[in-house]
């Protein structure tokens, strides 16, 4: 922790404000953020220790990560949060340093709409890999036993999408390829869901190929999907902020699961 950090919350402990403690040391509040993420994390002694956040849209290998990060720490007390979120609420989440890591993918359609949201937020993108879309669809699904699917392979079936609120651009789909057109289209809020419609409607989406089967069954599977797009797994960090030694476990562990996985 710099010296300066710590005269910011010095400021803001004598004052009990945050806006107040912005005003008297002119700073801006997005320098204040840092302070509330300091104080959040050391502050309050009285409960478990806040210890790690991470933001991620809807992958079964974060989640796979974050598990073996906690029981890595075993028994102690702590606070962890692991919040699978629409695509711009993970890019808000790291920018106002409520979780240290946000987990998003770019292809060749959406890189450089969100590249300029990385920028202006003041994140960092860091690549995990690289893959070809795929098909994740159930194991009993008419095209199963097709070693690769085509879009015009897709058109029968149901397109399952996740919610993107309010910003519901093509830009900010989870699913690569979203400007494709298809007949018939569900959206839908979390995996569950999408992997129970997937089972029962016999719909797909287009995902990065990686399946946990330790955490999700082995009724999903991947296909590869007939395209020259691609899908580049990444994961943000806050410019103005360093990542703490629970982060880097967790980076370490992400790319274990990646490539248990892959």
């Amino acid at each position: 922790m710099r010296i300066q950090q710590l005269l910011y919350l010095q400021k803001v402990v004598a004052l009990g404000n945050m806006t107040e403690a912005a005003k008297e040391l002119f700073i801006a509040q997005q320098i204040l953020d840092q302070v509330q993420l300091l104080e959040r994390r050391y502050g309050d002694q009285s409960s478990a220790p806040k210890i790690f956040s991470v933001a991620a849209q809807h992958y079964a290998f974060a989640v796979d990560a974050f598990v073996q990060l906690l029981k890595e720490i075993g028994q102690s007390d702590y606070q962890a949060s692991l919040k699978e979120m629409r695509t711009y609420e993970v890019i808000e989440d790291v920018a106002n340093l409520h979780s240290e890591i946000g987990i998003v993918y770019l292809s060749r359609y959406n890189r450089q709409v969100m590249e300029n949201s990385f920028q202006e937020k003041e994140l960092s993108f860091m690549p995990l890999f690289k893959a070809r879309p795929h098909v994740f669809l159930y194991r009993n699904h008419p095209l199963a036993g097709k070693k690769s699917i085509s879009l015009a392979d897709l058109l029968p079936y149901p397109k399952l999408s996740y919610d993107q609120g309010q910003h519901n651009s093509f830009y900010y789909w989870e699913e690569t390829l979203a400007d494709q057109h298809s007949p018939k289209s569900i959206i839908v809020s979390d995996r569950a869901t999408l992997f129970n419609l997937a089972i029962g409607l016999n719909g797909y989406t287009i995902s990065s190929g990686i399946i946990n089967a330790d955490l999700n069954g082995d009724d999903i599977i991947a296909r590869p999907l007939i395209s020259d797009e691609y899908i580049e797994i990444g994961y943000l960090t806050n410019r103005l902020h360093q990542l703490s030694s629970i982060g880097q476990k967790y980076l370490g562990y992400l790319r274990e699961s990646i490539e248990k996985n892959a």
